[in-house]
């Protein structure tokens, strides 16, 4: 009896090559720091306040001299382990009046979430760079490297060391940008960055299944 051929892996049909030290690596050779940024209410802020923002955020893309990608991400509120926490408290409480009302509590947030259909934001901001070398690239060469198998774009760690130092300094320019605007932000490392495109391409499996450790994981 012979075997089944093997299906091709996912990873084949991405544009991203591999994530290696919290940089995503294209198939183009180009590569991407992710950074999750925080959000404020403009609504809420004064006159003064709102104009000043908008100020700050002009400034912000007028000193750039490269691309950014704004990414906002909405999912249905999961507040499964938060409700896990308070059936644990339920079970743990001596006192039998607190005991129904954490019951009760339970009970009406799980109520709230699922007749409200509550959403989570989370908001990121794409920094790219691309080594100059690409553009000398041919048509062909670009084509070539698009349907070329993973391992060959797999960048030398000097040359990867070299391109990551460049990356770096446009994400810190990005960053005290974000910072001037009143907003924080944080650079994805790569198990972040792993969870987010897990989570992103397989948003179901990935509220029944989660994502093991990097170093657990199996690469094709």
């Amino acid at each position: 009896m012979s075997a089944k051929p093997s299906l091709p892996s996912t990873q084949q049909y991405l544009d991203i090559a591999e994530i290696r030290d919290g940089v995503v690596v294209m198939r183009d050779g180009s590569m991407r720091a992710v950074l999750l940024v925080s959000s404020i209410n403009f609504a809420l802020k004064s006159e003064e306040e709102q104009e000043a923002t908008i100020q700050s955020y002009v400034n912000f893309l007028n000193y750039l001299d490269h691309p950014l990608q704004i990414v906002v991400q909405s999912r249905q509120l999961n507040i499964e382990k938060y409700l896990n926490d308070l059936s644990e408290r339920e079970k743990k409480q001596t006192n039998e009046l607190l005991r129904m009302q954490t019951a009760d509590y339970q009970q009406f947030v799980k109520e709230l979430v699922e007749l409200g259909e509550i959403m989570s934001k989370r908001f990121y901001v794409i920094v790219p760079y691309s080594p100059g070398a690409d553009k000398t690239k041919s048509f062909l060469d670009r084509l070539a490297a698009i349907f070329s198998p993973l391992s060959s774009l797999h960048l030398k760690e000097k040359k990867f060391r070299e391109l990551k130092q460049e990356l770096d300094k446009r994400t810190e320019t990005v960053l005290s940008g974000l910072t001037n605007m009143g907003l924080s932000a944080v650079v994805l490392d790569t198990q972040a960055l792993i969870e987010l495109y897990y989570n992103s391409y397989n948003p179901e499996v990935a509220e029944q299944e989660k994502l093991a450790e990097v170093g657990e994981l199996r690469i094709e």
